[in-house]
């Protein structure tokens, strides 16, 4: 491995570890190499506060006496393109030239359009040397939910279900029934983790009483989001109990009642994936993990809406029951969960 791809492997590391909590920001590591050796590095943390390259410069400047020396005689790696423009902080690209590092390694260009090559522009408009591309790939990938959020205009979207050793999604009564074992179900909540949203149709509510949360797992809940056409879920359910920003997507009224957000669609007969997957973008939100029923999964699938399936396989067979969705995609391999199988497909070639 180049060394230039040795160092963008230690930014996507460093970007990874703001999972779950820079969103609707893209997750950005930074490392500032000088002679050989790494002197500083950062990853944007939390949305709202410092970027990564200003995490990375302000351990040069923490550690080094001439850091101003060191920087004028360094590298930056980023794995995503520097901002060009204020936003909740300064651009990082103004931030590279005010010290005087003389290059600068991109992952890959930043899609959103107030940056876009506008950082990578101004740098070289600084005579900085901008080297764009290494790793571009592994870049874009880690930031799949973000390019997908700009590109597409809505969340990336996961699909997430159980289904019985012979295929079936949920009893025909539609009652309760755990396919899978603990460990699956705590590795579902680390996912919830990692994502803003969660979304359920309204029968799932009814039959499971599901409370949406992390609570087998570290990290904050997302934001739960249920389709409930007429609003016939009781407010005595769990995802009323005002805990997470919960929105009910419904054909009769758009309230707000504390943090549960009644949102009205214009048609309920048609295009009712599309118009949710547009109120979840415009609210900011990048990711959305869709966990049943049936129904709502095969919606979206039949829509061609999902980006990314996971599917579990338990032990145990229903006699008969609701079918579980079928689908058709890149198969990205099979893992062993406790006692459970683990199919991971994407809508496209990873």
């Amino acid at each position: 491995m180049a060394l230039h791809e040795i160092y963008m492997q230690r930014c996507l590391e460093l970007a990874a570890l703001g999972a779950g909590s820079v969103s609707p920001n893209p997750m950005v590591g930074a490392v500032i190499v000088h002679d050989g050796k790494i002197i500083g590095e950062g990853y944007h943390q939390r949305y709202g506060e410092a970027h990564a390259e200003v995490n990375a410069v302000n351990m040069v400047i923490n550690r080094f006496d001439n850091h101003a020396d060191l920087m004028k005689d360094a590298t930056i790696y980023v794995s995503l393109e520097p901002c060009a423009h204020y936003g909740k902080t300064p651009p990082c690209a103004d931030l590279i030239i005010k010290h005087r590092i003389p290059q600068v390694v991109v992952g890959c260009r930043d899609p959103f359009p107030q940056v876009d090559g506008k950082g990578i522009e101004k740098l070289i408009a600084a005579g900085v040397a901008v080297t764009v591309g290494v790793l571009e790939q592994d870049c874009q990938w880690l930031n799949r939910r973000f390019f997908t959020r700009v590109q597409k205009q809505r969340p990336y979207i996961i699909l997430k279900w159980a289904q019985t050793a012979n295929g079936f999604f949920a009893p025909a009564d539609g009652s309760q029934h755990w396919i899978t074992g603990p460990e699956a179900r705590k590795l579902v909540h680390q996912w919830r983790a990692e994502e803003d949203s969660i979304l359920v149709g309204k029968n799932t509510v009814m039959a499971d009483d599901p409370q949406l949360n992390t609570r087998y797992a570290e990290g904050k809940s997302p934001k739960r989001v249920v389709i409930d056409r007429r609003l016939e879920l009781s407010t005595a359910l769990n995802i009323f109990d005002q805990t997470v920003e919960t929105l009910i997507f419904n054909e009769i009224k758009t309230d707000i009642d504390g943090k549960i957000k009644y949102i009205a669609l214009e048609d309920f007969d048609r295009f009712v994936p599309q118009y949710i997957l547009f109120q979840l973008y415009l609210q900011d939100i990048q990711s959305v993990i869709i966990e049943g029923g049936a129904h709502t999964l095969n919606t979206f699938i039949h829509d061609g809406l999902w980006d990314e399936a996971r599917i579990f396989t338990g032990t145990s067979v229903l006699s008969e029951g609701i079918k579980a969705p079928a689908i058709t995609g890149t198969n990205a391999g099979e893992y062993v969960v406790g006692a459970d199988s683990l199919q991971i497909f994407y809508n496209q070639p990873k």
